[in-house]
């Protein structure tokens, strides 16, 4: 597996035959590697994807669902995968031949989890065990799907844990202008809670906010991006989800007050971050602010959750409020039901409405047949 530098652009090439699935042989050449290691380890890459082999070790294939999966999933997100795959998963897997995982490998796997405990005493939660094993899952459904694997062993064994429900808080408008006068000595903080709460977008869309974000002739907010920090640097990432590209009207106040702030924000450019803040710092100042104002401590998410409900408190539908906080309708229906007024008893009268009505048809037709 040689690879070749490239001497009048300083940069490497990787240069070599295979045989595709046909058995034709093909030359294949890739240009443009810093170093010699990146040009190999591409060819070792493609060779891998070539071959298929499922008797190959479960190491060797998650290294191609690596290269398949990385750069279709936000950078954040796939740290948590990745971190789970070399921690959890391949201690366990690694040497096992791909096409020889069977159902009692991953229970025997599902087992060793649910028995570990910490110097504590303490095992893992609910919700992180099921994201080991749906990690697992993925794994195996992608050799499946892509690879021709004949099953799922993961799938078959069924899952381990359960999704834990967070407790969702929110704070009523008056708590939120209690917050937000003992915010006031701040700017910086009050303006970016001052967002949070009456928009309902998300801290990291708030962390990623730029003046060009802003059409104050229209009275707008365009949400297109979010901010994360990640091993130590800044990011720029796209928003949660396809949905979360949305423009978002501002209330008019709202809008006068950002228009005054970014004013002040001397020499800032127009695709400068305007709340160059860390998450930490919005956490330490909800606690300072909660104390303060003497509220119950609420999470910055549930910020969010605070908008939402004051929007079903003042009458709009699931489908309006999923349009502006970038949520699919059936989820804040599912999620907000308790909080959208009930409907039952003005079912139950119209219904008896409905019958009285059919009655009444009924007994015109059998008076008329008796006139008659």
């Amino acid at each position: 597996m040689p690879a070749y530098k490239d001497q009048e652009k300083g940069t490497w090439y990787a240069s070599f035959y295979y045989e595709d699935w046909k058995g034709v042989r093909k030359k294949k050449m890739k240009r443009g590697f810093e170093t010699r290691k990146d040009a190999l380890q591409w060819e070792r890459q493609f060779l891998l994807q070539q071959s298929a082999d499922l008797d190959m070790e479960f190491g060797k294939f998650v290294e191609l669902y690596i290269t398949d999966k990385k750069e279709r999933i936000r950078e954040n997100t796939w740290s948590s995968k990745e971190h789970i795959i070399r921690t959890k998963i391949l201690p366990y897997f690694k040497d096992k031949k791909l096409s020889e995982i069977a159902l009692r490998d991953v229970i025997a796997w599902q087992n060793q989890l649910l028995n570990y405990r910490n110097g504590k005493g303490k095992g893992y939660s609910q919700t992180y065990l099921k994201s080991l094993h749906n990690q697992l899952s993925c794994i195996l459904n992608h050799a499946v799907r892509y690879y021709g694997l004949k099953n799922n062993a993961a799938a078959l064994a069924g899952n381990m844990g359960k999704e834990e429900s967070k407790e969702m808080l929110f704070w009523t408008k008056e708590e939120y202008l209690r917050f937000a006068d003992a915010m006031m000595d701040k700017p910086r903080s009050y303006y970016a809670f001052e967002v949070l709460y009456w928009t309902g977008i998300r801290e990291g869309e708030l962390l990623a906010l730029t003046p060009a974000d802003f059409d104050f002739e229209k009275g707008t907010l365009s949400i297109s991006k979010s901010y994360q920090r990640l091993n130590g640097k800044d990011l720029i990432t796209a928003p949660k989800t396809p949905k979360s590209n949305r423009v978002i009207r501002m209330p008019k106040f709202l809008a006068e007050e950002m228009q005054d702030y970014i004013k002040s924000l001397y020499g800032i450019e127009p695709d400068q971050r305007i709340f160059e803040m860390t998450k930490h710092f919005l956490h330490h100042e909800m606690d300072r602010g909660a104390k303060e104002a003497g509220v119950k401590r609420i999470r910055i998410h549930d910020l969010r959750h605070s908008h939402i409900s004051l929007l079903i408190d003042m009458g709009f539908s699931a489908v309006a409020i999923a349009d502006r906080v970038g949520h699919e309708s059936i989820d804040i229906t599912y999620r907000y039901a308790h909080l959208f007024p009930s409907k039952q008893s003005e079912m139950a009268e119209k219904l008896d409405i409905q019958r009285s009505d059919k009655n009444s048809e009924s007994e015109d037709e059998e008076n008329g047949k008796d006139i008659g």
